[in-house]
Formats: structure tokens, sequence, C-alpha cells
């Protein structure tokens, strides 16, 4: 999490993670979802929480699938099918299910073909949001495989030389296990930064900060900005830039990493891509890669935590207190947030109390 978006200790309300669990499971279980799709909901956003990725946590999405549900954008029930497969792939249609709940069985399923054939890979298309991507891709980790997911999510993202957005924050993760040293977990927007943390930067008052978003003529905002207001039809105004923010710094390489989630997620789903006018909701993409199927996981797991320690050694920059890998700050978040309970904007827990008492369900926040 950026320094400015870090409440003071003070200004935070902490909850323990049992009682957010089930606050969470009665509000799906409200929408109609079946029990075991609630725990696993539930799951996939607590799970955020616990890591310190609020973004992708119950404070900014679980409001926005409750709307969604009520809205009748997402179906409570789908009856996902398989539309095609071979022993190392799969194609799913979702039919209007959330992705927090479909993606993980997509994973399941990507899992089994590795384990048989040393890969599997399965596209999901008629999806709806899949929360933090990073959670699909550790479900490989306990079967010793590296685990990817990717997403195609609708537009948000100016081209670099671009006016109008055309690809969405098309988001990456790759986690890959370890031995003793916690695992490497890679999850990034391919735009500046995540576009839930838009959101947090409202909630917070905070500007955001040069190069993260483009004006209405494409040019990037290369000056502290207020974070321009929710709604798709507002951001088409102030839009998201590539990873890169400028041509000069790297913009192209941030639209092009967008395109080949576009392609792997998007196109070849068959749903088409983010900016096509007749697609509703998100595709995406999981895959597992099973380690003993290259070489020995045992090897593999030590040479790992070899670089891992090696990275984390290396001398910080003057002013900077340590070097980091993807994964370590998400993974001593979780150790810290299970202890002290989670930490939350009390507009949060404005949000939960207003929510549970509008559905007649218990709120323990």
């Amino acid at each position: 999490m950026l320094n400015r978006f870090k409440l003071k200790e003070k200004d935070l309300v902490r909850v323990p993670e049992n009682q957010l669990r089930e606050t969470v499971v009665a509000i799906f279980e409200k929408m109609g979802v079946p029990k075991d799709d609630c725990r696993l909901g539930a799951d996939v956003l607590v799970s955020a929480d616990l890591r310190g990725v609020e973004s992708h946590g119950v404070s900014n999405m679980l409001r926005n699938y409750v709307r969604g549900y009520q809205q009748k954008q997402t179906n409570p029930t789908p009856h996902w099918s398989i539309l095609r497969e071979t022993p190392s792939t799969a194609s799913i249609d979702c039919d209007a299910g959330l992705g927090i709940i479909i993606a993980p069985k997509a994973m399941e399923i990507a899992i089994e073909k590795a384990k048989k054939v040393g890969m599997g890979m399965v596209t999901m298309r008629n999806g709806r949001h899949m929360g933090m991507a990073s959670y699909h891709a550790m479900l490989a980790l306990k079967h010793d495989m590296i685990g990817l997911c990717m997403t195609s999510t609708p537009p948000e993202m100016l081209p670099t030389f671009g006016a109008e957005p055309r690809l969405g924050t098309n988001p990456i993760a790759l986690a890959a296990p370890t031995d003793k040293e916690a695992p490497f977990v890679y999850d990034a927007a391919t735009t500046v930064v995540a576009g839930n943390k838009l959101g947090l930067a409202r909630r917070l008052g905070v500007k955001l900060p040069p190069g993260w978003i483009g004006d209405a003529n494409g040019t990037p905002i290369m000056e502290d900005v207020d974070a321009p207001a929710p709604g798709y039809e507002v951001r088409s105004r102030s839009s998201l830039l590539p990873l890169g923010s400028t041509r000069e710094l790297g913009s192209h390489k941030g639209y092009g990493l967008a395109c080949v989630v576009e392609i792997l997620s998007g196109i070849l789903t068959g749903g088409g891509y983010g900016a096509l006018g007749t697609r509703i909701g998100f595709t995406h993409c999981v895959a597992a890669y099973n380690i003993e199927a290259f070489m020995d996981t045992t090897e593999f797991k030590r040479t790992m935590d070899e670089w891992l320690v090696m990275l984390k050694t290396t001398k910080p920059a003057l002013g900077c207190e340590r070097v980091l890998y993807p994964g370590l700050p998400e993974a001593e978040a979780e150790v810290s947030n299970r202890a002290k309970g989670i930490p939350f904007h009390p507009e949060v827990i404005t949000w939960f109390r207003s929510i549970c008492a509008e559905m007649s369900i218990p709120c323990k926040m």
C-alpha cells in the first residue's frame, strides 16, 4: 500500500478476520448465492484485505458486487459450462457468474490438467469481476505449481498517444512456490495504478500523484490532481495511463502488456475485447505449470529461496529501508492483520452497518 493511502492507527477500525468473514458470507447469502459459493467469495475478498490489498477487498468490491446482484447484472446461481476442452486446456462460459467464485473453480481444472500433462490453461468468457488476481494464481502453490492469472477488464486505459480509453487495467498475476521464504507473488495492473486506487483516493481525500491519469485530450497530467468522480462516463474525460505514464518513460511497454492480456484473456476466450461495445462484463484466463514436468521440484524451491534471499539482502538505496520482492510485503501484512485485526476506514464500517440493516442481517463490526 502506498504511503498516501495509509491511515494512521488512530483513524482506522480493526475488525477480526472471523467477524468479517461471517458478515460477508451473510451478505452473499442474501443475494441468493449458494452457501459454498458464499464462503468461496468471502475467502477471496477477505484474503485480499488480509494481504493489505485493500483496493480489491471488501472496502471497494463488495458494494459493487451487491449492486451487480441487485441490478440483475450478475447471476447468483450461474450454470457455467465448458465449451471446448483438450487434455491441457478448457474454455468456459461463466453465465454471468461472479469471477471471484468461478475463477477458483477454473484454476482447479487447470491444476488437474497440469498434474496429468504438465500444464493446464483455462479461459473464461461472459464473466464478472474476479477480485484479486493473485488469489487465483496462488491456488497453484500448494500443488507445487506456478500459477498464472490474467483478466481483461472494461476500458479505462489510454493507449500510448491515444485520447480515448481502449484497454482495461488488465492485471497480470504470477505465483511461484518456495521452500522457506514467502512465496513469490506478483500481481499488478498494466496501468500505472489499479483503477480502484482512484476510489481509495476519493475516500481519503488525497490527490493523485503525477503520471496516473491523462486529461480529455490524452495528455498525461504530470502534477498532483484530484481523483475523478466515479463512473466510466466521467473517467472518459480523465482516463488511466499505461504503466510508464509517458512514451519517454516507457508507457508503450505497459500498453503492450495490456494488449498481451487482452489477447490471452479477452480475444482467446471468444468473448471479445474490452472496448467491444457488445461485450458485457469481464473475461479471464488462468494457468498452472507443474514444476516437476520441467525440473526437480525440490531444486526449484531451493533455488527460489536462494534467489529471493539474494534480492531482499541487496544493499538498499540511499534513504530506503530495505529491498522487497513481490509477495513479501503482503505475506508480512497477512501475519500482522491476522493477529491485530484487518484495518478499515470508518466509512467502510458505516457502509457495512447500513447494508446489513437494509438486509436485516447481523453486523458484527
